[in-house]
């Protein structure tokens, strides 16, 4: 990039002051990571809109790490962002407004320039299409008191939601001291992400039509979204987004939860593919695989020294064949790739969800009816629905 131009970027872009950051730490903002040097001082040019900056602590020596802390900014043109590290909390903190206006004057006078890192702008197109449907209203209505994000205030949540093998392995990881912080609870420190039931249960219904509620999730999405998101699919979206990016960089386990119920709720919607919703399929099956295709590079993408164990919560047994994705990938892969008639976008995506997902992890999606070996373990909630009728059960049906 020439001079002149990266002088526009810098006059134009937003501007990510940090004051007193420690040698080592570890610094991203979207899909980037910095390893911080003794003139750190931020990150310049960084383009207008909604972005996700988290940090992680070090020792002296650079070898041992504190758990993510991460929160949402949606940074304006020529806005400078200034925040100064806390010592005794090992946190970023926010100035009063008037050292805040000193220091941002500062950076416009170009003070700051040389102690600046740029922000990578040819990984800005991959955060985009991680990041496109959040909007502040996103931030504002999903992010904690205080707006950050740290796993570090999750352990006491975790274990009354972890069921499969994964789960139960990144809940212990809680239990060691680099992912516990005594005295930080979680209650009130939580993102006020929206209730997905995990097994829908009506009064009055007879077995079979629970049976068929729960293996077809049609009525329930279109359900939630009048109820939770006002009929307005983008803001589920966006909370998918939300709750992927807070897991990918930021490490929690909460989010990845949440996450992991949108996904099985979307997958489950079979009557969607060729209903109304089927342009909202296709607009999941987009974001989906934009999420893991950045999920499979990231370790790749990162930029400066990434200390091996940093990303222990990132386990690749969340993406194991026995994983609760491969299980709802499969059926959905069968349902839209066998359909006689199906929307040609839904179908293009698709396809390239599958394709990805053979190529980076070697999964196999042929269809072998029953006996094709899949593996649910025990109180697994995406094992078939088991449904028990008596004589006066469903009368009429």
């Amino acid at each position: 990039m020439d001079p002149e131009t990266a002088l526009e970027f810098v006059k134009h872009g937003a501007t990510l002051l940090l004051l007193d950051v420690p040698q080592y730490t570890l610094i991203g903002i979207d899909t980037q990571m910095y390893s911080s040097g003794p003139n750190f001082k931020g990150i310049k040019m960084i383009p207008p809109g909604i972005h996700f900056i988290y940090y992680s602590s070090s020792n002296r020596e650079g070898s041992e790490f504190s758990p993510f802390v991460g929160f949402f900014i949606d940074a304006k043109a020529s806005q400078v962002i200034v925040r100064k590290w806390d010592l005794k909390e090992e946190r970023f903190v926010k100035l009063s407004d008037e050292e805040e206006e000193r220091y941002s004057d500062a950076v416009k006078r170009l003070e700051f320039d040389n102690q600046l890192g740029p922000y990578a702008l040819s990984q800005y197109g991959d955060w985009k299409h991680l990041s496109n449907y959040i909007t502040k209203d996103t931030i504002d209505h999903i992010e904690p008191i205080g707006g950050e994000i740290t796993i570090a205030c999750e352990s006491e949540m975790v274990g009354k939601f972890c069921n499969t093998a994964m789960e139960k392995t990144l809940a212990e990881q809680l239990k060691n001291s680099k992912f516990s912080t005594p005295g930080k609870k979680s209650q009130n420190r939580g993102c006020y992400y929206t209730a997905i039931p995990r097994v829908v249960k009506h009064k009055g219904m007879c077995s079979k039509e629970l049976t068929d509620l729960n293996l077809d999730k049609t009525q329930l999405l279109e359900s939630i979204l009048m109820k939770e998101y006002g009929g307005d699919e983008d803001a589920l979206l966006a909370e998918l987004q939300f709750a992927f990016i807070a897991f990918l960089m930021g490490q929690s386990l909460e989010a990845f939860l949440q996450w992991k119920l949108l996904v099985s709720l979307l997958f489950g919607c079979t009557e969607a593919v060729s209903a109304v919703l089927k342009l909202f399929c296709s607009q999941f099956i987009k974001v989906m695989y934009y999420q893991l295709k950045c999920g499979f590079l990231k370790n790749q993408k990162d930029t400066g020294a990434k200390p091996e164990g940093v990303s222990a919560l990132l386990d690749e047994s969340w993406l194991s064949s026995d994983s609760f994705l491969h299980h709802i990938c499969k059926d959905f892969f069968s349902l839209v790739l066998e359909a006689p008639v199906v929307d040609g976008d839904l179908l293009s995506w698709t396809r390239r969800l599958r394709v990805l997902l053979e190529e980076s992890l070697g999964w196999q999606f042929q269809q072998n009816g029953a006996a094709d070996g899949i593996y649910f373990e025990e109180n697994d909630e995406y094992a078939p629905v088991v449904e028990i009728l008596d004589d006066a059960d469903c009368s009429n049906t």
